[in-house]
């Protein structure tokens, strides 16, 4: 077995010994007898293989233990990593040390036994020993006709699914890979987490397969911003709602979601075309209304798994009768999205309070003036309305204002969940970019921020923050005059200069989508680009200085506007040259008329003498258009 780093010393404590008199105690300082995670890789005995996944491989084994006592082994599960680098595997392990503990005491987690060692036939691998249990929903339902449960059971393992997935949570960890064959089965059919979060644990470490290290999880389950964090992330606990969606989806109809597609299929389908797994008609209101917005592509938009497992608790008491759905569930059906295109989950992310500033949401691209620009909310209505409404006192009016909350966000320390912000101190890190997306402030000034090479999100204090000009969707950038070498490829124009692209798409980390309208794209190319902020700057019509700049701005719309102009050139250049031939033309046809009727009755013959009698007479008539012949004089 290899070693991997120190083992870690236990903490002491004190307690009181009575000694005798039991007024005259004493205090004896004692080390607890807490349990090692390191397992010796000789005391485990791999049987078979039971499992397989994009992590590794699940055996099942049986561990040894021995002492002066006794003499007894019992049946474990180990889930063997595939091989890691080994100046990495301390990393792994000193993670996994740190929460062991911490991950005992969880109730709907699988119980760790600890984490060995072993060596594999290129380089040593990481074993997770683990209670062995004797099934997983995944199981059940390969049983079932059609493999779907009845919805009895899927909101019963939906509660504690939910359950499993906030302990882990509470410590900060993201679970990443949920799927039925991941739901184990206790012996009282409960749910019990058998991942908990291993992809998580994995954050950093470079993994053989370089198309692995993309992913945190497994395909089918994965959310968008899972595919590539540092790019199109960052990952939060949003993302397992969405891995919790993909579970129940597959629970209720029986099969996977995105079934049938290649793992590049499923990239294009969630990533790029920013697709919906269908759910199945005839659930309860509340648990469809939850089950959308677990596949909302924003991840804010998402609801939290608490939210969740409100809405699965409270429709597991509801009953099917006459067409309908009757009980608690059925009446809890809140509109997901709004008009400002944030969902009731987002708002619901932050309770206001009185004392609170706020100031009107900003809908995407609006430049119409805020109902409130900025006010104190000095009262609140509960039970009045489904969204809820605040008093709100503004500057200038007497009475304060009654605003939905839907309406309002909360600025504190001058920043909202939404602004773009400039991270100080860390210009020149070209690990991350220093500009991006504020997801949250407390109001303790505590921020969460996601920038473009962080696979989660930043957290810090609002001081290490300053406000960044925004950009928007539609808005075109170009990149600035000092960046040689950017973060992602960029498109070049025909002299070699950095062209100008349009933002169609804006991600959680303030990584732009940039398409280039002036580049014609033949089928089957990407017309879509990648950018970061700290690298581009807005260009607009105005800010083109000299006239050459403001064309090649107006090419920069589209790819036929060169053609067209070309086109054009060409078309005026045959037009002038027509005008020009016809007026000359028409100017020797009328010098050649005036002198014919000046003659004294000369013969066709010579009219070509006098003024054009240096010309051939072929020549003459073309220019004259006469289409008579030249005589022929007899000799």
């Amino acid at each position: 077995m290899a070693e991997v780093g120190a083992e870690p010393s236990a903490p002491s404590f004190d307690y009181m010994l009575y000694e005798g008199d039991p007024e005259h105690l004493r205090t004896v300082v004692a080390t607890p007898n807490q349990p090692n995670p390191r397992i010796d890789s000789s005391l485990l005995k791999l049987k078979h293989r039971i499992g397989h996944g994009p992590f590794g491989d699940v055996w099942l084994a049986t561990h040894h233990q021995s002492s002066h006592d006794y003499d007894e082994y019992h049946e474990v599960a180990v889930k063997m990593l595939h091989p890691i680098k080994e100046e990495d595997m301390p990393k792994f392990v000193a993670k996994f040390e740190e929460f062991f503990l911490k991950l005992r005491k969880l109730q709907r987690v699988c119980w760790l036994h600890g984490i060995s060692v072993v060596s594999g036939k290129v380089s040593p691998q990481i074993c997770i020993v683990m209670k062995f249990y004797e099934g997983s929903v995944g199981d059940r339902m390969a049983k079932l006709k059609g493999g779907k449960l009845p919805l009895p059971d899927v909101l019963r393992y939906g509660v504690g699914l939910a359950q499993g997935i906030n302990e882990v949570h509470s410590l900060n960890i993201l679970a990443l890979n949920i799927k039925p064959t991941n739901l184990l089965l206790d012996e009282h059919d409960q749910v019990v987490l058998g991942d908990f979060g291993i992809p998580f644990f994995l954050l950093g470490v470079q993994l053989p397969d370089p198309d692995m290290s993309l992913r945190l999880g497994s395909p089918n389950y994965m959310a968008p911003e899972q595919w590539d964090p540092e790019v199109r992330g960052p990952i939060s606990v949003e993302t397992d709602s969405w891995g919790f969606g993909c579970c129940i989806l597959e629970m209720l109809t029986g099969v996977q979601p995105w079934f049938g597609k290649s793992v590049g299929e499923i990239y294009n389908s969630v990533v790029l075309k920013q697709e919906k797994p269908q759910l199945p008609n005839g659930l309860p209101p509340v648990v469809e209304n939850v089950l959308s917005g677990c596949f909302e592509y924003d991840l804010r938009n998402r609801p939290l798994i608490a939210d969740i497992s409100h809405a699965f608790e409270s429709s597991r008491d509801t009953v099917f009768n006459d067409g309908e759905w009757i009980g608690l569930g059925s009446r809890i059906s809140p509109d997901r999205t709004l008009v400002n295109g944030c969902s009731t989950w987002f708002v619901a992310k932050d309770h206001l309070q009185v004392g609170d500033t706020v100031r009107s949401r900003k809908t995407p691209n609006n430049c119409k003036t805020m109902a409130v620009s900025e006010g104190t909310i000095v009262g609140l209505e509960k039970d009045t309305d489904r969204d809820g409404f605040v008093l709100v006192r503004v500057q200038g009016i007497h009475n304060p204002l009654r605003v939905n909350i839907t309406t309002l966000e909360r600025v504190t320390y001058g920043l909202a969940a939404g602004n773009w912000v400039h991270l100080l101190d860390e210009p020149g890190n070209r690990n991350h970019s220093f500009i991006g997306i504020l997801h949250s402030i407390d109001r303790d000034g505590n921020v969460s921020a996601g920038f473009i090479g962080r696979a989660m999100l930043w957290k810090g204090h609002c001081s290490q923050l300053q406000m960044a000009e925004p950009f928007s969707v539609g808005q075109f950038v170009k990149l600035k005059g000092n960046v040689f070498s950017p973060r992602f490829p960029w498109l070049h124009k025909r002299d070699g200069i950095w062209a100008a692209g349009k933002i169609t798409q804006i991600l959680l980390n303030g990584c732009l989508i940039v398409q280039f309208p002036g580049k014609f794209v033949f089928k089957g190319e990407s017309g879509s680009f990648l950018a970061d902020p700290a690298e581009v700057e807005r260009v607009s019509f105005d800010t083109c200085a000299t006239l050459v700049d403001k064309y090649q701005h107006v090419e920069d719309h589209h790819w036929a506007v060169r053609p067209l102009a070309i086109a054009f050139g060409v078309f005026t250049a045959l037009k002038f040259g027509f005008v020009v031939g016809h007026g000359v033309g028409a100017r020797l046809k009328k010098g050649h008329t005036s002198k014919t009727r000046g003659g004294s009755g000369n013969q066709d013959g010579e009219k070509n003498s006098g003024g054009k009698k240096w010309l051939p007479s072929p020549v003459a008539n073309m220019l004259s258009r006469d289409g008579t012949a030249p005589p022929v004089v007899a000799r």
